[in-house]
This record gives C-alpha cells, sequence and structure tokens, in this order.
C-alpha cells in the first residue's frame, strides 16, 4: 500500500543518505550537507512528504504551489491554481518496476488534488531522463512543451484536474 507522511526533522539522515545514491545524485542536484538539507526541506516553504510503501519509507515526494516562486512559474508559464510536484524513489531496487507511476497518481489524486483550488499539477524532467518522464506518461501527465531549466532541456509534464490520470477522461477526478 502507497501512503506519505509529512517529512519530520527525524527523516533528514535518511534523506541526506537516499540524495548521496548514484541513482538519486545522476538528477536530483539538491543539498547535499546535513545543514543544507535542513534548509532546504524544512524551510523552503514546499510540502514534503516521505513516501511509504507497506509502512516502509522508500523516497520522497514534494508540491508547492508554482504561484509562490515568480521564476519558475516564469519558466513553466503556470497559472494560479498550478501546484508543481517532484519526486525520487530512494530505494534503487525499487526502481524500474512501475512503483514510479503508481506513487505519482496516487499523490496527485490524494494530496496535491484534494485542494479544491489546484487545477493542474506541473513537473519539468530532463529530456535525459526518460525512466523519470515515463513514469509521468503512465500516471497520466502529458508533455506539455518543451523548457530549459538550470541550462539542460526539459520536459515540462502537466495533469490537469479535468483528466482523469491515466484515463484520458473529461471527468473531475
Amino acid at each position: 500500500m502507497i501512503g506519505f507522511r509529512p517529512l519530520a526533522e527525524a527523516d533528514l539522515p535518511l534523506l541526506q543518505d537516499w540524495l548521496g545514491r548514484q541513482h538519486v545524485r545522476r538528477w536530483w542536484r539538491a543539498a547535499r550537507t546535513y545543514d543544507e538539507i535542513v534548509e532546504h526541506y524544512l524551510r523552503d516553504g514546499h510540502e514534503h512528504f516521505i513516501i511509504e510503501i507497506d509502512g516502509r519509507s522508500i523516497g520522497m515526494i514534494q508540491t508547492y504551489l508554482v504561484a509562490e516562486y515568480p521564476e519558475w512559474q516564469a519558466v513553466v508559464g503556470a497559472d494560479p491554481g498550478f501546484a508543481g510536484v517532484d519526486l525520487f524513489i530512494g530505494e534503487e531496487e525499487l526502481t524500474g518496476g512501475g512503483l514510479g507511476p503508481q506513487v505519482l497518481a496516487t499523490f496527485v489524486r490524494e494530496v496535491v488534488f484534494a485542494t479544491q483550488e489546484t487545477i493542474s499539477c506541473v513537473a519539468t524532467v530532463e529530456e535525459a531522463n526518460r525512466r523519470s518522464w515515463r513514469a509521468f506518461e503512465k500516471a497520466g501527465f502529458r508533455h506539455a512543451r518543451d523548457v530549459m531549466e538550470d541550462g539542460l532541456p526539459h520536459r515540462l509534464m502537466r495533469l490537469d484536474r479535468t483528466l482523469r490520470s491515466g484515463r484520458g477522461s473529461t471527468e473531475d477526478s
């Protein structure tokens, strides 16, 4: 069973361990020292969650309102009501087996779209990270357009509230 719990200070050593693992570090260029992790993950305004599978902590997922980050909003061209999402699976043996799309779909349905004002969820994925953007597609996101982020080409992935994850329906989620 997939679950999410808010990131707590007690989770930071595990988060630091995951961020140092090669399969995460390759794509997730974030805080590395413990002090940077405290500053970034406890004080940055995002909602951070630990991803759990049957009670086992396996990764991290975050969401935030795009409008609260004007520079980011300029990159993605988002309107009010857009939320961003980012995640990683920290346990390498759990990657590549279809878990990512399940986590994304569940999180967007249960957390992101639980706020009625949120009309769309967006993420950017490095063009070279095919596995990740395919996971977003399998979760119902569509490739909206290409963008540059940190000097690298990315795919802007988007899922609107009016589309059911993975079904292409026009009914509310």
